[in-house]
């Protein structure tokens, strides 16, 4: 069971595990939002398991910076399908090969599955005839700084508004 954790300013901080979220309720630091699944039963207590959880001070987010362009990161980006042709992609491509000046950059890499990679090579996409399906951008928002909100709770979408979109 995973936990959204929530700055006091109600933006989405971390997802933690319930154990983790539980202690920080008992611990007088947090309050919970919503509950679901079987209640914890203690020694002495039945809790509520915590969906998600409000801290009661604010928390200074440091400064996250997501620039650096990963393979992890472009698959998600790109949903793990293949930038030219839109099957399933394992592997990510280089726009303009970095035999030719490319960069290994958020616009210069797509998500590719193997066969497409294997065709392109380190060649153009003028040199093939082939056009990408989308724009490569960099990623922006809270989806990207806390990766498990590429798959959210349920009980999660109240509190996380377009954010997880």
């Amino acid at each position: 069971m995973r936990t959204l954790v929530l700055n006091a300013g109600y933006e989405p901080l971390a997802v933690v595990t319930f154990r983790r979220a539980l202690v920080l309720v008992l611990a007088g630091k947090a309050s919970v939002l919503a509950e679901s699944g079987d209640p914890v039963v203690g020694p002495g207590d039945v809790f509520g398991r915590p969906s998600v959880i409000l801290l009661n001070r604010y928390v200074n987010i440091p400064y996250r910076d997501s620039s650096v362009a990963t393979r992890r990161g472009v698959l998600r980006r790109d949903s793990h399908s293949c930038a030219y042709c839109g099957k399933a992609a394992a592997t990510v491509d280089h726009v303009v090969p970095k035999s030719r000046g490319g960069e290994d950059s958020w616009e210069n890499m797509v998500a590719c599955c193997l066969r497409c990679n294997n065709k392109k090579g380190d060649r153009t996409l003028n040199q093939l005839g082939w056009k990408l399906r989308f724009t490569p951008r960099a990623p922006h928002g809270t989806r990207w700084q806390i990766r498990e909100l590429e798959q959210p709770a349920a009980q999660w979408s109240p509190f996380l508004g377009d954010t997880a979109a």
